[in-house]
């Protein structure tokens, strides 16, 4: 190929790339920004690096935008992590022990953080990519995200599913079902206080 059709290619290749990546995630927010609440179960399954044996879990959820979720564990383990605009909060039930971070420092970078973000937040800290019909795939743009990849999946506006490729090249799959779209949640069902005994980490301190 001559050489000076190559400038002329990759101008053309990227002038086309923007105009698409621009429409999926307007694509995806179309699909978020109607999504006030929403509460439900999930069954995942997580591949270790190199693995094709899942480590399975269940679980509830629920969420309410902007910036608060929660996500429990119920089986095998019991685990509960909370998320409201200023704390990170992880309870173990099983070690008996409760964590605490702040979101400032999180960049937002989890995936339950990312569908329950803001717009602005989403446009600046992410590229999305049509993955499929409903599937669209995100990828941080800076360092620091918990996850290299998020692939999320939606039936019309159901979510129904979600893949993570995490920063130790794990894989999640994530089902849900039994969903409840703007299910009637306040921001005192996030509330969450330390059990009296557990033993206490805080990071924000």
């Amino acid at each position: 190929m001559p050489r000076k059709l190559l400038p002329t290619m990759a101008l053309l290749l990227f002038s086309t790339s923007l105009p698409a990546l621009a429409d999926a995630t307007d694509d995806l927010l179309q699909h978020l920004n109607g999504l006030v609440s929403l509460t439900g179960e999930f069954s995942q399954q997580q591949y270790p690096e190199g693995s094709t044996q899942p480590i399975s879990s269940e679980g509830q959820f629920k969420l309410l935008r902007p910036d608060y979720f929660s996500w429990e564990i119920t089986a095998p383990d019991s685990q509960l992590i909370i998320a409201t605009p200023e704390y990170i909060w992880q309870h173990d039930r099983d070690l008996e022990t409760v964590t605490r971070r702040p979101v400032a420092g999180s960049e937002k970078s989890s995936p339950l953080q990312v569908l329950a973000g803001e717009e602005a937040a989403l446009r600046a800290g992410y590229t999305v990519e049509q993955a499929g019909p409903g599937r669209f795939r995100l990828t941080p743009t800076a360092s620091g995200a918990d996850f290299r990849q998020l692939e999320v999946e939606f039936a019309g506006n159901t979510l129904t599913g979600m893949e993570i490729l995490d920063n130790l090249g794990q894989r999640v799959d994530v089902e849900f079902s039994h969903l409840v779209r703007d299910a009637p949640l306040g921001k005192s069902d996030f509330d969450f206080t330390p059990p009296k005994g557990a033993d206490l980490f805080y990071y924000d301190e």
